[in-house]
């Protein structure tokens, strides 16, 4: 099950759905000046890396969902949904395995370095499958069923994103700190980077 399109503006992999195609056909162009590429690759399928060192989000709802990526079977994920999110120091990272003569390629997109003109999000969605943090929960509510959250304090589950029966935790703020984490996909309503920077490594240069 692929993640909803819940906003205006559609966002995959937290804004690398465009970018590793970007930084493949960056790779791509640096083979073909080479005479080296001969085969095609394909970068679907994959987590990603995300760190920050803050993440400010209004408006929680978690719940347990699947996804079903390129070339794999179903993979369990926990989605956290944001009503907005204020995150400072974003560094997302995704590695493109196996390109001809070159390698491995690491893509790095950093982002809301100053904590004075932070990234901003709304009606956010992460699919994850881990996570690191200290966290602080404002007013939450643990056990709620996951066809029953409250608009009140997050973005409503879309029908068939949640697992049937299963139950959710929502919150009026959830507050991240030393954010480590890893994910599948990512969509948003509007997703303003702030400082952004991309960079292309050879080899493995995650973000954690």
């Amino acid at each position: 099950m692929e993640s909803q399109a819940r906003g205006g503006t559609r966002w995959r992999r937290f804004g690398l759905v465009m970018v590793p195609s970007v930084a493949a056909t960056a790779a791509i162009g640096v083979a073909l000046a080479q005479g080296a590429l001969a085969a095609s690759f394909s970068v679907s399928g994959q987590e990603f890396k995300v760190t920050a060192a803050t993440l400010d989000g209004r408006g929680l709802v978690q719940y347990g969902s699947t996804v079903d990526p390129a070339g794999k079977s179903d993979q369990p994920v926990v989605v956290s949904a944001f009503d907005h999110a204020t995150i400072t120091d974003l560094c997302q990272s995704v590695v493109i395995p196996g390109i001809p003569v070159i390698g491995d390629v690491t893509l790095r997109i950093n982002a809301g370095t100053d904590p004075d003109n932070p990234v901003e999000a709304d009606n956010l969605f992460i699919d994850l499958s881990q996570l690191d943090t200290d966290a602080t929960f404002t007013n939450i509510d643990i056990g709620v069923s996951a066809s029953s959250t409250s608009e009140d304090y997050g973005p409503d589950p879309a029908a068939g994103s949640y697992i049937p029966g299963s139950f959710a935790q929502q919150a009026e703020r959830a507050y991240l700190e030393d954010v480590e984490q890893t994910a599948w996909a990512t969509s948003a309503g509007t997703f303003e980077l702030t400082d952004l920077s991309l960079s292309l490594h050879r080899g493995k240069n995650e973000c954690f």
